[in-house]
C-alpha cells in the first residue's frame, strides 16, 4: 500500500464564526475547551484573540502590575490582622471560668 502525501487544505472561517468563538472566551470558557469542542485548533483562536485587540498583543504596564501587587499585599496583610484578633477573641472567649 502506498500512501501518497497530500498538501493539507487551510480552512477558513468566517467573521461570524471567530465572532462567536471570541465570545465564548470572553464568557469564561477555555481555549483548550472551546477549540476541542468546535474541532479547530487552540493557537487560531489565540491568534484571533490577539487580532482582535487591534494587531498587536496587548501588554500590561509595569506600574500598573506593580500597583496591583501591592494592593494585594495590603489586602493579605489587612486579613492576617483581622485573623490574629479572631483567634486572641476566640481563646478569651473559650477559656473556662
Amino acid at each position: 500500500m502506498h500512501i501518497q502525501n497530500q498538501p493539507q487544505s487551510r480552512r477558513k472561517y468566517d467573521a461570524d464564526f471567530k465572532a462567536e468563538v471570541l465570545k465564548m472566551l470572553a464568557n469564561g470558557q477555555t481555549a483548550a475547551y472551546i477549540a476541542n469542542a468546535l474541532g479547530i485548533s487552540e493557537n487560531i483562536i489565540y491568534r484571533w484573540k490577539s487580532i482582535d485587540q487591534g494587531g498587536k498583543k496587548v501588554l500590561v504596564q509595569q506600574g500598573d502590575l506593580a500597583l496591583e501587587n501591592q494592593q494585594l499585599k495590603d489586602r493579605v496583610r489587612q486579613l492576617e490582622t483581622e485573623r490574629e484578633i479572631l483567634k486572641k477573641a476566640l481563646s478569651i472567649f473559650s477559656r473556662q471560668t
